[in-house]
């Protein structure tokens, strides 16, 4: 059975999605307002959670189920890596928001494309290498990490993140693939309460 990475691929392309409003904000200066600040604190809190989990639960999982290959677990040290080399970028921009630096396009911009660099590269190499290795149970307990972490509160800002402004058919593939209450519970109040919060502007 194949392990369904819907939510991780639909994680993945929230943050992409807020580093362009960053960028945007940061271009036409609107960067330094509450709610683009807002917007940025949820991004980052958002990027420590799945990066944590991935480093603390994940990549441990699959370097158990991939001893002895020499290739796979150096993969594993670069996805670890680049979660490192994201730190200084993350911090830059933080920095550049709190003084309203005019530097902050450039520092996003960098941030922007090391990001998406990691993305992509564990899209193409390490998201295929869990489907070989690991089992659905393996993904179950990595996912009940997140989702233990996150707890309640945080589930109820993490689904409407993840669908706010996501194309129809993106969305319903996502939705899709949660449980029936957790849906119940977006629409009728998490979505609701995300939309008042009015992060990035909208």
């Amino acid at each position: 059975m194949s392990i369904d990475l819907t939510v991780m691929y639909a994680a993945h392309d929230a943050f992409r999605r807020d580093l362009e409003r960053l960028g945007k904000a940061a271009a036409d200066g609107t960067a330094f307002t509450p709610s683009v600040r807002s917007g940025w604190a949820n991004f980052t809190c958002q990027l420590h959670i799945h990066h944590t989990a991935e480093d603390s639960d994940l990549w441990p999982r699959v370097l158990r189920a991939v001893e002895g290959r020499p290739a796979d677990i150096a993969l594993l040290a670069e996805m670890e890596a680049e979660h490192a080399r994201l730190a200084p970028r993350l911090d830059a921009v933080d920095r550049t928001l709190t003084t309203e630096s005019a530097e902050l396009p450039a520092l996003v911009h960098a941030l922007a494309g090391t990001l998406d660099d990691h993305l992509a590269h564990e899209e193409a190499s390490a998201l295929p290498l869990i489907q070989e290795v690991l089992t659905p149970e393996d993904w179950g307990a990595f996912t009940g990490r997140i989702r233990r972490t996150q707890g309640l509160r945080g589930a109820a800002v993490f689904v409407p993140w993840i669908v706010d402004g996501i194309a129809p058919a993106d969305r319903a593939a996502f939705l899709g693939a949660l449980p029936p209450p957790v849906r119940v519970l977006n629409r009728l109040f998490w979505e609701p309460g995300y939309r008042r919060r009015g992060l990035w502007g909208s």
